[in-house]
């Protein structure tokens, strides 16, 4: 069921979100200071060309990823998660998109909190 989940996905525009998040990550890794950033645009990149059949855990991170993730959420952050909430409501206004926007409410926690989150499966 996952994969059936996936396919749709892909074609009702999760192709397009991953590679958003990719190229949001190619321009922050385009300094030395946003590498970083760029690694989480990654991550989550990849979570969203999959994202069913995974789940996010949040929370493990030290001193260093609580810094890091004010700066995310100051700086972009907010603009994802934002985004990805409106989309998922978006989706969530019919019976049939429900399941998809849950997804895109798991990719608005890891808009605001990508450092420490672990994407593992379901």
């Amino acid at each position: 069921m996952n994969l059936i989940g996936n396919v749709i996905w892909l074609l009702l525009g999760g192709l397009i979100a991953a590679v958003a998040w990719t190229l949001s990550g190619l321009i922050l890794c385009v300094t030395i200071i946003g590498i970083p950033f760029g690694v989480q645009c990654f991550k989550i990149a990849s979570f969203v060309l999959w994202p069913f059949g995974k789940s996010i855990e949040l929370g493990h991170f030290g001193a260093g990823g609580l810094i890091f993730n004010i700066i995310w959420v100051l700086v972009f952050g907010w603009e994802f998660a934002i985004t990805h909430l409106v989309i998922g409501l978006i989706f969530c206004a019919t019976i049939i998109g429900i399941p998809f926007g849950v997804q895109h409410f798991k990719f608005a926690q890891l808009g605001l909190i990508p450092f420490g989150a672990i994407i593992k499966p379901a």
